[in-house]
């Protein structure tokens, strides 16, 4: 299918230009601002690729994916949270001596209705969400202009880590740079699983319930 240069070049850019100011400007959408971003890419992955737009993100056909979905998926996503708890957060804390700042999950120790609510988000916000917006947008079409070669692929991974370890800024400096650690990690097997989204949406929901778990139970 061949695609005009405003749809393979301007609306790209018009879109990243408008994600960053949604993510660095205080426009008031607070926990709202990744489900506004979110749709952003959604749409204009319509406008560039119509009906091929959810393929376009890396979403194939999720009967295919059902198996790695729901088995594969978890036990990485707990090797992935194991490596998070018990290496990266008191290597990284060790290096730069500033706990992360987990103050904003206070209000969810004990709390069943509000984790309830929260593991609900998380799957929308941040497991679809951020990886539709990091992975399955901006991944994917830096891969479209420069290739996967190895040099693009390691800039491709470590700057799209980089700014998922940005707007993760409300942790502190730990938390930005385990974030960013994490989302290159989450990016090299969006490449390795062949760009197939719904397997990283998998491992990120999966970790992201196991943090909501250890909220209740007061370990963050």
């Amino acid at each position: 299918m061949k695609i005009s240069f405003l749809k393979t070049t301007i609306i790209p850019l018009i879109t990243a230009i408008i994600v960053g100011i949604l993510f660095t400007l205080p426009i008031g959408l607070g926990n709202f601002t990744n489900i506004a971003a979110t749709l952003l890419t959604i749409l204009s992955s319509f406008i560039i690729y119509g009906k091929d737009a959810f393929k376009s993100l890396g979403l194939f056909n999720f009967k295919d994916q059902k198996r790695d979905f729901f088995t594969y998926a978890p036990l990485l996503a707990i090797a992935l949270f194991a490596f998070y708890a018990f290496v990266l957060v008191p290597g990284v804390t060790l290096i730069t001596g500033q706990a992360i700042d987990y103050s904003e999950f206070e209000v969810f120790e004990g709390n069943l209705p509000a984790c309830a609510v929260m593991l609900i988000f998380i799957w929308v916000s941040a497991a679809f969400g951020e990886e539709i917006i990091w992975k399955g947008f901006f991944m994917r079409h830096f891969v479209r202009f420069f290739g996967d070669g190895t040099l693009a692929l390691v800039i491709n991974i470590i700057l799209f880590g980089a700014l998922f370890g940005y707007v993760h800024a409300y942790q502190g400096i730990t938390g930005q740079i385990v974030a960013a650690i994490i989302g290159m990690i989450l990016g090299f097997i969006f490449y390795k699983r062949k760009y197939n989204l719904w397997f990283n949406i998998a491992v990120h929901g999966f970790f992201d319930t196991i943090a909501v778990l250890c909220m209740y139970y007061g370990f963050l």
